[in-house]
């Protein structure tokens, strides 16, 4: 007869603290997720109907042929420089050249504009739209640039 063997008390048929929780856990892994259902509390008397994914188009052709050129490239924005004994004045005095301009363009396009078909920084463009329906605009120049010179030079107006 062979002698009998010892039991461990880890292996032992109590249950004990880790047996427990591993017990708890299976029960509730055979539960599943979903067993508990918790009703969402509505705070609000009005629905908003939730936000969902919006994909951006990518359409199977394109709608235009040719992409539409700049509406308002240099040329079309600054129509011609002004002459007049009054922005004659300004040149001479607040180094500001006077320009006419087209209707559409705003002042960050005369400024750009400027720099590039006449190599001029300005300080600031300030516009007016005037009783004819077209559009003025002001634009002082750096300190470094003279304004005689440039309407002398590149505009040929003194």
């Amino acid at each position: 007869m062979a002698p009998k063997e010892k039991k461990d008390p880890k292996k032992g048929s109590k249950p004990g603290k880790a047996n427990t929780k591993a017990s708890a856990a299976a029960k509730a892994t055979l539960r599943g997720v979903h067993s508990k259902k918790v009703r969402k509390v509505r705070l609000s008397t009005t629905f908003h109907r939730p936000k969902t994914l919006q994909l951006s188009r990518s359409p199977r052709y394109p709608r235009k042929a040719i992409p539409h050129e700049p509406r308002l490239d240099a040329h079309k924005i600054i129509i011609s420089p002004l002459n007049t004994e009054s922005a004659m004045k300004k040149i001479e005095e607040n180094n500001t050249l006077v320009f006419i301009c087209d209707v559409k363009a705003n002042k960050r396009q005369i400024k750009e504009a400027l720099k590039k078909l006449y190599d001029v920084d300005c300080v600031s463009v300030n516009t007016l739209i005037r009783p004819d329906g077209t559009k003025k605009a002001y634009a002082r120049l750096t300190a470094d640039v003279d304004a005689l010179e440039i309407a002398a030079t590149k505009l040929s107006i003194v």
